[in-house]
């Protein structure tokens, strides 16, 4: 069976790392005898999990963060991925353990770090997250 694609298109689908085309569907459908469009529920549902991965990671879970961090902007309309260090610096300077936390699971404890260590936030807000476990 041939489809005349190349390897690495099928590398990158089985692996997640992109879709399927409906053409290279309807062309797999027919080599496999399968009905038409089984295959293009399971990309559609693909679709619809990226789109959610890509949603949960656009934005913190707005409703943990206090309303008075950015009482004097949009938090609707926040560049969160080009904002960050500010965020995190207003974050950490004004916010209680809640905010920091969703702030800490929303960018990551590495990301966080560098940006307290980039601002004039110093050791009481540094977060270390350590490798290490206790037997």
């Amino acid at each position: 069976m041939s489809l005349e694609e190349h390897p690495q298109t099928f590398n990158a689908i089985t692996k997640g790392k992109r879709g399927i085309s409906t053409a290279l569907v309807l062309k797999i459908e027919h080599q496999l005898g399968l009905e038409e469009g089984a295959l293009v529920v399971l990309q559609a549902y693909y679709d619809i999990q990226k789109i959610k991965e890509k949603e949960i990671k656009s934005t913190p879970y707005l409703h943990i963060l206090s309303k008075a961090l950015f009482w004097d902007t949009d938090i609707e309309h926040i560049d969160w991925e080009r904002r960050y260090r500010s965020v995190i610096q207003r974050v950490f300077e004004r916010g209680n353990e809640n905010d920091k936390n969703e702030i800490i699971r929303f960018y990551g404890a590495e990301k966080v770090n560098r940006a307290l260590q980039d601002s004039n936030i110093r050791s009481p807000y540094t977060i270390y997250r350590s490798n290490k476990t206790t037997d």
